[in-house]
């Protein structure tokens, strides 16, 4: 598997890759190594570069900066990505023969993983903190792709893709907020007081 190629075709011809994706054997090990990180590591290392030496600015009087505040963001990212991958494609997985779909961790990991390719693309725009927002709302695209995979991947039945699409995507969302809320109280309190800087204009 070709890192750039596959990532590509996720984004720009999702339909063909699933078909792509079926054919190859899971393996999540290698996924996780030759997929997943390398493309985790651009939201975690714009953010680390964004928050720690452009800051992020509430108003004209507030702001966020330093390298405690650009190292904890980068690793919360990180982290949070992998923990959110394994643990959406665990209930993502339980949840398939309820809409009809094959049970198969293997699959479901390719299913969320790949889905999560324009998120990770769109990390690069952390670069500028305020722009973070785009990047989550590129998600949505990762939604459709998620979509356009259940055939394929979980041999998910037409009349219930809407429905392991809606449930799927939610469940996703909701453990990264919440893994990453966690994550970010815990690295608040370890970072705030040090390398952190809340600064006041």
């Amino acid at each position: 598997m070709n890192l750039i190629e596959r990532a590509k075709n996720i984004l720009f011809k999702p339909k063909d890759e699933w078909k792509v994706i079926a054919a190859e054997e899971p393996n999540t090990q290698s996924l996780i190594f030759s997929y997943v990180l390398p493309l985790a590591l651009i939201p975690a290392v714009a953010r680390f570069i964004g928050f720690g030496v452009f800051g992020f600015h509430v108003g004209r009087f507030a702001g966020m900066t330093g390298i405690g505040w650009g190292l904890s963001s980068g690793i919360i990212s990180l982290v949070t990505t992998i923990l959110a991958l394994f643990v959406a494609a665990f209930i993502i997985d339980i949840l398939a023969p309820s809409f009809k779909s094959e049970k198969n961790f293997g699959r479901s990991m390719q299913l969320v993983a790949y889905s999560y390719t324009p998120v990770w693309v769109a990390g690069i725009l952390y670069l500028i903190p305020i722009l973070g927002i785009v990047a989550s709302l590129v998600g949505l695209y990762g939604i459709y792709i998620m979509y356009l995979g259940m055939g394929d991947i979980k041999k998910t039945p037409d009349d219930s893709k809407v429905g392991y699409m809606v449930v799927s995507a939610i469940v996703a969302i909701v453990i990264m907020w919440i893994i990453s809320a966690i994550l970010m109280a815990i690295a608040t309190s370890m970072f705030f007081a040090g390398a952190g800087t809340l600064r006041f204009f």
